[in-house]
Formats: C-alpha cells, sequence, structure tokens
C-alpha cells in the first residue's frame, strides 16, 4: 500500500474511533481563534513511545477538563478536594485517582474517577478525548497520566461527592502560560500571581553494576504556584494550583497554544520527567516492590528477584484479563 493509502486508512480509523468534533453544532460559546488552534494541537499531540512499564499498582490518571468560556476562552475544571480526606485535604487539583483492575486504560481511570468526584458523565460524544499527556511522576510514588477532553455541552451540570470534593471552580488555560493574573490584583498586593520555588529532589539512582540506588544527592527541581482569585480568608477560601497540578496545566496550555511559558519551567539541572520517571522505577523501593509482585523485575534483579520469592514475596496475577492485555500495549 502507497503512503497516502496508509494516511487515508489511518484517518478512517480516527474518524471511526475518535468522535468529531463537531464544534459548531455543539450547546457552547462560539470559540476564539486561538481556543480553536490550542483544541486542534491537543487533538494532534502524540507522546513517545514509553520504553519503560509501569506496574499497575503505581498508576493513576488525572482529567484535564476544558470547556468554553462565556467569550470564547478555553477554561479549565478544579476541584477543591473535602478537608476531611487523608491526603492533600483542602488542596487545588484535577479530578483523578489510582488505577482499578477494572480499569482498560489510563482514559478509563479519569474518567471514572471524574464520573465518581464530579458527576462529569463518561459520554465520549458530549465529553470527547482531545489527547493523553506524558505522565508524571508524583508524590506518594505514583505515575500520573493526564487525560485531556473537551466537554461539549455546557449543559451538564456537576454532582459533587460531598466526601472527597469540597467545591468546584474554573481557571483560565492560557493564563497558566502567564505572569499575568486573569482576574484584577490590587496594586498594593505583595503576592504575585505566579511564583515559584526551587526545592531538593530526591529521586535515587544507581550504576548499571548495581540493583541498588547508589546515589541520592538531591537535585533541583521547580514547582510552580498560580493564584485562583479565590484565596480570600474564610471558610470558602481556594488554595493556588501547586506542584504537580500547575506542571501538569502548564505542559498542556504550552501544547495547545503552540508557545512557551513566560517564565522558566524547570530549575537549571532539573532532571527531564522520563529521566525522573526511569530513574524512580528502576531505584525507588516501592516501585521495584510494585514491579517484582506484578513479575516485571529487570533482567540484572532475576537474581533478586527469585531470593525475594523465596523468602515470601509473592507475585500478584492481574486478574482482569481485558484490563491486562491493554495495558500491556499501553504507552506508559
Amino acid at each position: 500500500m502507497s503512503d497516502g493509502g496508509k494516511n487515508k486508512s489511518r484517518s478512517s480509523l480516527l474518524r471511526f474511533h475518535r468522535p468529531q468534533l463537531r464544534l459548531e453544532s455543539a450547546p457552547i460559546p462560539p470559540l476564539k481563534p486561538e481556543s480553536r488552534t490550542c483544541i486542534r494541537s491537543l487533538v494532534d499531540h502524540k507522546i513517545p513511545k514509553q520504553t519503560v512499564k509501569v506496574p499497575n499498582s503505581r498508576r493513576a490518571s488525572v482529567l484535564v477538563a476544558l470547556f468554553a468560556g462565556r467569550y470564547g476562552d478555553l477554561y479549565v475544571l478544579l476541584s477543591q478536594r473535602a478537608a476531611n480526606l487523608r491526603t492533600f485535604p483542602g488542596d487545588t487539583s484535577l479530578p483523578g485517582g489510582k488505577w482499578d483492575e477494572d480499569d482498560c486504560d489510563a482514559e478509563a481511570t479519569a474518567r471514572r474517577e471524574a464520573f465518581e468526584e464530579i458527576g462529569l458523565p463518561n459520554d465520549k460524544q458530549r465529553v470527547p478525548l482531545l489527547c493523553i499527556m506524558e505522565p508524571f511522576l508524583a508524590g506518594g510514588n505514583l505515575i500520573v497520566t493526564p487525560v485531556v477532553v473537551l466537554v461539549l455541552d455546557n449543559t451538564i451540570r456537576p454532582i459533587l461527592n460531598e466526601g472527597e470534593v469540597a467545591s468546584l471552580f474554573s481557571h483560565s488555560l492560557i493564563s497558566f502560560l502567564s505572569e499575568e493574573a486573569p482576574f484584577p490584583i490590587p496594586p498594593d498586593s505583595e503576592i504575585a500571581y505566579h511564583t515559584y520555588s526551587d526545592i531538593r529532589d530526591w529521586v535515587p539512582s544507581g550504576s548499571s553494576s548495581s540493583t541498588y540506588a547508589t546515589d541520592t544527592t538531591a537535585r533541583p527541581m521547580r514547582m510552580h504556584r498560580f493564584l485562583t482569585g479565590r484565596e480570600a480568608s474564610g471558610t470558602n477560601s481556594i488554595k493556588p494550583v501547586f506542584g504537580l497540578t500547575a506542571a501538569i496545566l502548564i505542559r498542556v496550555a504550552a501544547v495547545g497554544y503552540s508557545r512557551a511559558p513566560a517564565f522558566e519551567v524547570c530549575a537549571p539541572g532539573q532532571w527531564s520527567m522520563q529521566r525522573r520517571i526511569e530513574s524512580a522505577l528502576r531505584w525507588n523501593p516501592v516501585f521495584r516492590e510494585a514491579r517484582w509482585k506484578e513479575g516485571m523485575a529487570y533482567p540484572d534483579e532475576e537474581e533478586e528477584w527469585r531470593e525475594w520469592r523465596r523468602e515470601g514475596g509473592v507475585v500478584v496475577p492481574q486478574r482482569n484479563r481485558k484490563a491486562r492485555e491493554v495495558l500491556s500495549r499501553s504507552r506508559l
């Protein structure tokens, strides 16, 4: 088959498997040209094939749900975590959570979690997929995959799971590339819209001659912070967008609008996210045990893995065959 025939066949498959974005007939405000360009760029975004496998028990996904505002700009849905949650109570976050054995891929995880947390329908016609982003290494020893969707029906009303979500709000997507706030800030305010801090990143590493971490030198990592405009004092105050959530939204906005942020994203000497993930999977004891439990020992770990099993370590079979087969072909 000629290259032209292959491309035509591929386009037909994409139209069959992914709902078409009928923006003109969707019940949303007319989009600005830059919003349309952003959507097209996200649809065209393809991540490189990942060279490492991630144990299922360490997978998670978040949903980056975009929608059109009144004047045609793109906004992202953000939630305030419930105050009674064990981890990160009250933080600003994206809907999402850990992989479940009934999830066939990262998109399924993100959609299920968004439905459970904020009632967003798992409807690929009304909320079509735009793209899957590169994975991120998160605190809690998880590898998080952002899933970007577009809400094509602005009549959808949220149903919050009060045990997990205190409130839901939105923020301008393009503002994650700027140091200028999308809302008024008093001239005498001492707090900037965008700030960052460079912290120590303790991702372990080693050498090819050792199966254990031999280098625990801290490396710099930049953590970004964006005000939401809702940080007023009182019980209804909203925390800034910070850390992993900020990093994900900077990346989504940069891909969508095809421009670099107005600030430096990484600290000098900071490892790439791919390198951090590979190192964590290789040397972090939590990830290593998770890999061993799922039979994913590296070739030079075989002896230690067999010893681990002799000492009582158990390889857990993946009970959901469909999920196992799909995940084995995943790009993660």
